[in-house]
């Protein structure tokens, strides 16, 4: 043999050693998403372990309808009573959305490649994508799918039963030296990194670069992708658990005190304790009776008229006086989170109110305190809006910051969304630079959505908007979604469905449900009817509203035979989108959407889905939605200069 000989095939010796040493399998990254990218990474991790079968385990996160037990081990080919036992619940449990849930399964080679097999039941408009990265989350690949079919084509049939390889490695002989004895495929989402991942599971964050086979200088990881990481003992249901943030540090404790020193203060703190008692007694009382006699003297608010199906306010014929702006500084001064500003600082950060900084309607744009703020000009009693804004805090939902009372009018500070409107972004023919892309939309219908949901669950009591529509929802400058103009909101009582009569009818034609119109049943199915006709806007690019007539007041009845000609007919539903995206959406998702938006215009509001539903469908469609863009580079917005 040649002395050139014995060198390659040193180098080459070397070269699979280090190889075997410093990666488990090669980090394949968006090609995973990709379902035209046919390199054999996509296929699964390669067969180069120790052993031809071993345990292993994956993270999937619990959705509906896959969060019990039962229907994620049937879902992921596990054992119910393993799954039970590694995540320390029953065998009957649910698990609460977005929970991280440990799935053991039993990992094997199959030709060259590692992985557990499941079986799944093709269900109507599925597709191969969907299944991989909506379905399984990016535990499988549309490439691995079509490798497992005989035909080798993106053509499936519902009710078919296909065989799902799921992504899953065992350790090598150089990770079992190490003392790695088990890998977990964790699912990667927006904003992980190599570091929190490994801590999580308590791994060495070197050990996770090398079994991936990452570089340690720019170790980038994608959404919708696997990483391995290497477990030395078996994963616990306390590694799935989002660790609580670090309490507020406090000072030291202070040295023990003398006995004798502190026998002799006792009666000092006893007398402090009493007058201070006794003074706040007072102050409270005082506070109490004073806002009693305030509301007493209480103007009455003002009467909300409904013309056209629009909604206005009628002004009160006395301004409110000096009186008025006492009592909302007495609720102020209780009510720390809001700020009273005076009106000559509104001037400066608007520059006496100059048409520079105008808006839109009655709002300008300011400048405070090096911030841009909405000052948004007011008629009447604005109480109630104010005390609702006061006692929210979500980031879907336009925050109020401070208040202004100047010659009878009321001037409200909120922050500043910096792309304005929603409806100059899906309709307004005249912002033609303006675009949004499939992905955006659905996660601004998402935004909403969860910003309705906090709306009707999670404040004291339930609150129904009543007026929303696309010039109610803003965007910031990242292009997500607030709801604003809370003036109709009313509660609903103690009760997230209870149903309120009112004969008042108020709000926007077009987006109002048929038992509000018809018999003034107000309850939060009314913000879901309006929120269908909002999503039905995103998609379709058109101001679905105003071609609604007044004599044909159900929307549902009207866009029924559109809505079911969808379903498998592309041409139907490259109808309803709106051009502008130029086919460039994912026609499964599409239909799923539009379904969703069928189910919010139901005549019935009690077959309509809750917020918290809607929320849940939106979250699976935008997740999908997001692996889509990343395979096809898709961009997010554009705004020509």
């Amino acid at each position: 043999m040649s002395c050139l000989s014995v060198v390659s095939s040193f180098v080459l010796f070397i070269v699979c050693c280090c190889s075997l040493i410093q990666a488990q399998q090669p980090y394949v990254g968006k090609a995973t998403t990709n379902c035209s990218n046919t390199e054999n990474s996509a296929l699964g991790y390669s067969c180069n372990a120790l052993n031809k079968s071993c345990q292993a385990y994956l993270i999937f996160r619990s959705q509906p309808p896959y969060n019990t037990v039962a229907s994620i081990s049937t879902l992921l080919g596990s054992d119910p009573s393993q799954l039970s036992e590694v995540n320390s619940v029953s065998e009957t449990t649910s698990f609460p959305s977005n929970q991280l849930v440990i799935v053991p399964v039993n990992c094997s080679c199959s030709g060259e490649y590692s992985q557990a097999n499941a079986s799944y039941i093709v269900q109507p408009n599925d597709t191969l994508f969907l299944i991989a990265n909506n379905t399984y989350q990016g535990l499988s690949t549309c490439q691995a799918l079509q490798n497992q079919k005989t035909t080798r084509t993106d053509d499936i049939l519902s009710g078919e039963t296909l065989t799902v390889p799921l992504r899953c490695a065992c350790p090598t002989k150089n990770q079992s030296d190490l003392g790695i004895r088990y890998l977990l495929s964790y699912l990667v989402t927006p904003g992980d990194d190599v570091p929190a991942i490994s801590e999580q599971f308590g791994a060495a964050t070197g050990r996770t670069l090398e079994a991936n086979g990452l570089p340690e200088q720019n170790p980038t990881i994608f959404p919708f992708t696997t990483l391995l990481i290497p477990l030395q003992s078996t994963p616990t249901s306390s590694q799935t658990v989002v660790p609580p943030p670090p309490p507020a540090s406090s000072s030291p404790p202070s040295p023990s005190p003398n006995p004798e020193k502190s026998s002799k203060k006792t009666w000092l703190y006893v007398v402090v304790g009493v007058v201070g008692g006794i003074a706040l007694t007072i102050v409270i009382g005082t506070i109490i009776f004073f806002m009693l006699s305030r509301k007493s003297k209480k103007q009455p608010g003002p009467v909300i008229e409904s013309q056209s199906f629009e909604a206005h306010e009628k002004p009160l014929n006395k301004k409110l006086d000096e009186e008025s702006q006492e009592f909302f500084e007495s609720i102020s001064a209780i009510a720390q989170s809001i700020k009273v500003y005076k009106f000559e600082d509104l001037k400066a950060a608007t520059d006496n109110f100059s048409p520079s900084c105008w808006i839109k309607g009655s709002v300008y744009r300011g400048l405070i305190n090096g911030d841009f703020a909405a000052i948004k000009k007011m008629n009447g009693d604005v109480s109630k809006e104010i005390e609702l804004l006061n006692k929210i805090n979500h980031s879907n939902l336009i925050r109020l910051s401070g208040v202004c009372f100047n010659d009878g009018h009321w001037y409200l500070v909120y922050e500043y969304a910096a792309s304005g409107q929603l409806s100059d972004w899906i309709y307004d023919r005249s912002n033609e630079g303006k675009f949004l892309n499939w992905t955006k939309r659905i996660q601004i219908a998402s935004d909403v959505a969860t910003g309705l949901n906090y709306l009707h669950s999670f404040t004291n009591y339930p609150h129904v908007h009543k007026d929303i529509k696309s010039s109610n929802i803003l965007l910031d400058s990242d292009l997500r979604a607030k709801i604003a103009n809370f003036s109709l909101a009313r509660s609903t009582g103690d009760q997230d469905d209870e149903f309120v009569l009112t004969r008042h009818i108020v709000g926007t034609k077009g987006y109002m449900a048929p038992e509000y119109l018809e018999n003034g049943v107000v309850s939060s199915k009314l913000d879901v009817y309006a929120f269908g006709i909002l999503t039905l806007e995103i998609i379709t690019g058109k101001e679905v509203a105003a071609l609604h007539s007044e004599e044909s007041r159900n929307l549902s009845d009207v866009l029924n035979g559109a809505l079911s000609e969808v379903d498998g007919q592309e041409e139907s539903l490259k109808q309803l989108i709106d051009p502008s995206l130029h086919e460039n959406y994912p026609s499964g998702l599409a239909v799923l959407v539009v379904r969703l938006i069928d189910s919010c215009l139901n005549k019935n509001p009690g077959d309509r889905p809750t917020m918290d539903e809607i929320v849940q469908s939106l979250s699976r469609i935008l997740t999908t939605s997001l692996a889509w863009e990343l395979s096809s580079n898709v961009s997010g917005y554009h705004i020509s200069s």
